[in-house]
């Protein structure tokens, strides 16, 4: 068994990350999991959050995503990102702009479906402050 996990964090635009790591912490669907190497094989979606990247006993690099899938073997994990930025480059006005519009997107949807999207959005909206203020 290898003694590190190669993670890729891809999003639509661009490959975002792809490094070795002790340890990777997602926020899957069904709450945070963690994968070590040779973790078994798993399938999850992945909600508004911030992945956690492990290396010597710490977490060297946090990245927020808006949700995706993820896809673990006991070789890999690969996040595909609806969205996905480092924390460190995104600002309190960042997430408080994207609050306020998702707040407005709910305040206009009438459909099942603009709800839907609206609940989306202020999800990510709220997931992308608490990682600006837990970690900014």
């Amino acid at each position: 068994m290898a003694d590190k996990v190669p993670f890729e964090l891809v999003t639509p635009t661009r490959l975002l990350v792809s490094e070795l790591v002790d340890m990777v912490v997602v926020p899957g669907g069904d709450g945070d999991f963690g994968v070590l190497p040779g973790h078994s094989p798993l399938l999850s979606t992945v909600r508004a959050g911030t992945v956690d990247l492990h290396d010597g006993g710490k977490i060297t690099a946090r990245f927020f995503v808006a949700g995706g899938f993820a896809e673990v073997t006991p070789e890999r994990c690969t996040l595909l990102a609806e969205e996905a930025a480092p924390v460190a480059e995104l600002t309190r006005a960042d997430a408080d702009q994207r609050l306020a519009a998702a707040r407005k997107l709910g305040e206009a949807a009438k459909s099942d479906g603009e709800k839907q999207d609206a609940a989306a959005a202020l999800a990510a909206a709220e997931a992308m402050l608490a990682a600006v203020q837990a970690h900014g």
